[in-house]
């Protein structure tokens, strides 16, 4: 079973995914599976440690299943409540 781990950014590398996810403890970690043909993206196993991931990727590892989701910074992000005093 997977479950999903959202990102603000339209990306990131397969390396950071795998600590970002807990799919990995650490950077070496994550450096070593990859290396070993531990890992898989989409059903493919890649041995690029920076490989770049957008939404709805799915990563495979030992410790388990992660779908990549990406969500944009909401326009209330740019929230002036000056606007919207009374005046």
């Amino acid at each position: 079973m997977s479950f999903e781990v959202e990102i603000r950014d339209d990306s990131i590398k397969l390396g950071q995914f795998l600590k970002l996810a807990n799919l990995a403890e650490t950077g070496g970690e994550a450096k070593l599976l990859i290396a070993e043909g531990h890992v898989r993206v989409n059903g493919e196993v890649d041995t690029r440690r920076g490989k770049v991931l957008h939404e709805g990727d799915v990563v495979t590892a030992p410790a388990g299943e992660a779908v990549l989701r990406t969500f944009a910074a909401d326009d209330d992000d740019d929230f002036d409540p000056s606007k919207w005093e009374d005046r």
